[in-house]
């Protein structure tokens, strides 16, 4: 998966994992971000920067279109005004 959205969420997520996960990697994944080894504070930390850059809100309690990346990136495209 690639494209500009694609990529700069993938640097959200090595941001949010403290350097841990190439934003390369995570952009070949296809399972779970947790499975990468992005930790929940790390999520949580994911959610609040992709919330604050692209102004939208994602539901926590849909866990499963949050922590896979492909999902997580068409959660986003759909969400953004």
């Amino acid at each position: 998966m690639s494209g500009p959205l694609a990529d700069r969420i993938a640097e959200l997520v090595h941001a949010a994992s403290d350097g841990r996960l190439p934003a390369q990697e995570v952009l070949r994944s296809q399972g779970s971000l947790s499975a990468l080894g992005l930790t929940s504070l790390g999520l949580l930390r994911l959610i609040d920067a992709i919330e604050d850059e692209f102004g939208v809100v994602l539901d926590l309690g849909s866990g499963a279109h949050i922590d896979s990346f492909p999902l997580l990136v068409g959660r986003v495209a759909e969400s953004v005004p």
